[in-house]
């Protein structure tokens, strides 16, 4: 059937015989129906796919996005029933039920629902996407389900009067274990861990207070919140998540960092699971809070970052000298990582050696031998790049230079006929050499030795499933950045919401980079003591996209929104 549908693409001119043959492959890899990895892959929209499917199997195509359905009809079928064949009951006229399908030539799913039902199926089409979303709105969502009958567990499980342990009070130990093994708040725990990586999060935020214990979820750099367990279970729950990143219980006093490695199924695929654990006490308790390392996302090919063609080419040229240093900068989440191992993705050949000191080591990349910072036995980036020099290393990746020590070792071996690849804490690429030289770094020293600085922030894009035109005034689009020319032809883009982004508008993120190379006439700017604000002049008269003008060209591209690149730059 699939090859058929794929046949009438083809002859109605929807896609080519390539995308076809792509998207079959990926069909394969990923299961799923045809129309999905078409979607998936950006070779259809979701609204095209369903136009056609309407006229190829000659079923009329419904939008559920705003419809309500009686109760009575949405209890003919059971939920159980309905997730099994991703259809819902939308309405019914004496024997006959009208059935949403995003497959009606599913005959198996009519011929069981009209033997369970004793009703006539009359099929109509919607999105797999929007029957799910419509089964959760209507039945209730796996996830609430789920959670509320953990919930009912916890509630008959955990005695009401369990008594919260205070900070001058002695622990029992035994009792504090046993109560985070039960099975309600085991599966609670896991629960949190496994519905994060479903939803696309990259943080997971545990936070106790004074009347209320919440989580919350980190989504595309903003955070929302996605439940309140009862508060009597904080310290039950807080000690389960330290016993499965096998820290202290007893020690409530101090900061403690671990990781959590899980297994488990997610959509009938085994994947292992990886969180970095930060335990932080507060006045109402440990606030806890994990990344989620999932390798599965880490994209490494720097073509697909949110470089600008020029910018990449530029970086690249950096990134395959035989000596020098490159620094990435950027806040705490705006990517660096990624961009680094992409980097070092880019150069890892077997002809070189690459060494890397990382606090922590977030991903385990083959070919390269990766270093993990200890500093309560003196494993600093200062001691490990020293031991660095003595192994024979090409390429050397410092996870960050955080004080003087550091950046001395680090500036010498990328003298000395290494590549190193760094990251530094600053708002923009010239200020990078600013902080070296506060650091008390000597000019001539930082002239010579760093060869670029890449400045880098995440936008979130907009969603592609729901990207829709939108109009603003010319006025405001001058202010952001925009030449009043092209501001009265340019086509904005925003996102309506829909159930693929969780009705946000975006969906994923992309970067913006400010990407400088250090040139001759910026090497003699830095021997003279000129300021941030004057290298970033001569960087721009040299061609040098700032991460203003980096985000105005994604807006252009219809990638991202205004408002995304204002959060995240400034003129």
């Amino acid at each position: 059937m699939q090859e058929r549908f794929g046949e009438a693409l083809l002859k109605a001119g929807r896609i080519d015989k390539a995308q076809l043959k792509q998207a079959l492959q990926h069909q394969k890899e990923q299961g799923g129906r045809l129309g999905e990895a078409l979607v998936s892959l950006g070779f259809l929209s979701e609204g095209d796919l369903i136009e056609f499917l309407s006229k190829h199997f000659g079923v009329p195509a419904l939008d559920l996005t705003n419809m309500e359905v009686d109760e009575s009809v949405i209890n003919i079928i059971p939920a159980d029933i309905a997730r099994k064949y991703t259809v819902l009951p939308v309405s019914k006229a004496g024997a006959k039920v009208t059935l949403a399908m995003s497959d009606p030539s599913n005959v198996f799913a009519m011929d069981d629902i009209k033997f369970m039902t004793g009703y006539q199926v009359q099929p109509v089409l919607a999105s797999d996407v929007a029957i799910r979303a419509s089964i959760d709105k209507f039945y209730g969502s796996t996830h609430a389900v789920e959670l509320k009958k953990v919930m009912d567990d916890l509630t008959e499980d955990v005695e009401s009067d369990l008594e919260l342990l205070e900070e001058d009070e002695d622990l029992d130990l035994a009792s504090l274990e046993e109560e985070s093994e039960t099975a309600p708040v085991v599966k609670l725990v896991n629960l949190i861990l496994t519905d994060a990586i479903k939803r696309g999060a990259s943080d997971i935020h545990i936070e106790p207070y004074e009347k209320e214990f919440r989580v919350r979820y980190r989504i595309d750099g903003l955070l929302y919140e996605v439940m309140r367990p009862p508060l009597k279970l904080r310290e039950a729950i807080t000690s389960r998540a330290k016993i499965m990143s096998k820290l202290d219980i007893a020690e409530k006093r101090l900061p403690q960092d671990g990781r959590i490695k899980i297994r488990t199924r997610i959509g009938g695929k085994a994947k292992s699971l990886d969180y970095r654990v930060s335990v932080l006490p507060t006045l109402f308790g440990e606030k806890i809070v994990m990344r989620l390392l999932d390798q599965d996302n880490l994209m490494l090919d720097l073509t697909r970052l949110g470089f600008e063609q020029e910018s990449l080419r530029s970086f690249e040229q950096a990134i395959l000298k035989p000596y020098g240093m490159v620094l990435v900068t950027g806040p705490t989440g705006s990517g660096k990582t990624n961009t680094l191992y992409s980097a070092l993705s880019r150069v890892n050949t077997p002809e070189v050696n690459i060494m890397t000191a990382e606090d922590p080591v977030e991903f385990n990349l083959p070919g390269i031998n990766q270093v993990q910072m200890k500093e309560q036995i003196g494993l600093n980036f200062a001691s490990t790049l020293r031991s660095f020099l003595r192994q024979d290393p090409n390429i050397i990746l410092v996870g960050e230079i955080r004080d003087f020590e550091t950046a001395e070792v680090a500036i010498k071996a990328a003298m000395t006929g290494h590549l190193v690849l760094s990251t530094l804490h600053t708002n923009d690429a010239p200020s990078s050499i600013s902080r070296l030289m506060n650091m008390g770094i000597e000019p001539f020293l930082v002239a010579t030795s760093v060869h670029m600085v890449v400045a880098q922030r995440l936008v979130r894009r907009v969603c592609s499933f729901c990207k829709e035109p939108v109009e603003m005034p010319v006025a405001a689009l001058v202010n952001v950045g925009f030449n009043e020319r092209e501001a009265r032809g340019l086509k904005l883009f925003r996102g309506r919401g829909c159930d693929r982004c969780n009705n946000t508008g975006y969906k994923g993120r992309v970067g913006l980079y400010e990407v400088m190379p250090v040139d001759d006439d910026l090497r003699e700017m830095i021997l003279s003591g000129a300021s941030s604000y004057e290298l970033r002049q001569r960087a721009m008269e040299g061609g040098m996209l700032t991460l203003r003008h980096s985000g105005l060209h994604k807006i252009r591209e219809g990638v991202t929104s205004i408002e995304e690149v204002v959060r995240e730059t400034v003129a």
